[in-house]
């Protein structure tokens, strides 16, 4: 356990504040990143002035956005990742071969992590590339992910999230989540049909070290017009099951 000596309470807030930027939240007040890091209004100003001062934020006198220089950050996080350079080239081939785009996240809290992305049609609304967040229990990775787990675990990561609908078809039961958790680890793959996004469907199969460990997740998606969900597993699933056995070759 690391003593409190040993931390600058400082450095970790200006994190706190870092963190609570996102998609949806690119411009916010210091109000408002105050109400989202629990940090009293003096020391949120304090961290976001400082960004702007060190060139990680902008500021036009009443909201502040991250600038481009703040994904250094995450960039040099996920360029440490060897496992993303590892799949690249995996997600490249399948890409091609099937014409839609395939993934690998991890899970990070309540959330799922690109590492590495092949993009080809774009089938949801949202613009996905190594760094983006989705929340874990309604994504196929994510569902995957949080099936390797121990099952309080799972229980805690669902409690924990934010289980508001994006659908009408989300589940948004943790019991429900559960039952669900169970039949992805018994048939070892999850499917998403609608859940994250009207009309697109996904798969996902863990991705196993040699050790057999579960250390990603793999995915791919299409909309839901171009194929029922049968004919999309028939046709996608064995692509998919090939890779994750060549992955667990390397890993």
């Amino acid at each position: 356990m690391v003593n409190r000596t040993d931390t600058i309470a400082s450095f970790a807030k200006g994190l706190k504040v870092l963190e609570c930027f996102g998609a949806e939240r690119a411009r916010l007040t210091v109000a408002e990143v105050a109400q989202a890091t629990a940090l009293d209004r003096a020391t949120a100003r304090r961290c976001l002035l400082t960004l702007w001062s060190e060139g990680y934020a902008e500021y036009d006198g009443k909201f502040f956005r991250l600038t481009p220089r703040a994904l250094r950050l995450g960039m040099a996080a996920l360029s440490s990742q060897p496992l993303s350079h590892l799949v690249q080239p995996w997600l490249d081939q399948i890409t091609d071969q099937i014409g839609e785009s395939c993934s690998v996240s991890v899970l990070d809290g309540t959330d799922v992590v690109y590492l590495a992305r092949a993009a080809q049609r774009r089938v949801m609304s949202i613009g996905l590339m190594p760094g983006s967040r989705l929340p874990a229990h309604c994504t196929s990775m994510g569902r995957v992910l949080l099936a390797s787990l121990p099952e309080d675990e799972a229980w805690r990561i669902l409690e924990a999230s934010d289980l508001s609908p994006r659908t009408p078809y989300s589940a948004t039961d943790p019991k429900d989540i559960m039952a669900r958790l169970v039949e992805v680890r018994e048939q070892g793959f999850a499917v998403i049909d609608q859940e994250v996004e009207i009309g697109l469907l996904a798969v996902a199969l863990p991705v196993f070290s040699s050790a057999g460990e579960v250390i990603a997740a793999l995915n791919t998606g299409m909309s839901r017009t171009q194929a029922p969900t049968e004919e999309f597993l028939s046709d996608y699933l064995p692509v998919l099951k090939k890779v994750q056995i060549g992955l667990r070759r390397i890993l």
